[in-house]
């Protein structure tokens, strides 16, 4: 996942997940901005698997975790 300045420590908010045919969700990375994560969600999209943005509050706020392939 990407670093902010190589800084491990970092905060990078936004978080980009693939969602699979059945609903599964993993976390693909971790992102300082909204818009460096929607890039790649856009880019990765063209391949025909489901991407999304979300905010780690949001995520944290609903009890989801992305990164074990349930939602």
């Amino acid at each position: 996942m990407r670093s902010a300045s190589g800084d491990s420590e970092a905060v990078l908010p936004w978080q980009l997940i693939r969602q699979d045919c059945h609903g599964n969700r993993y976390r693909v990375g971790s992102y300082a901005t909204r818009g460096e994560a929607q890039h790649l969600a856009e880019r990765l999209s063209e391949q025909g698997e489901g991407y999304l943005v979300e905010h780690r509050d949001r995520l944290a706020a609903h009890g989801e975790r992305a990164d074990d392939g349930h939602a």
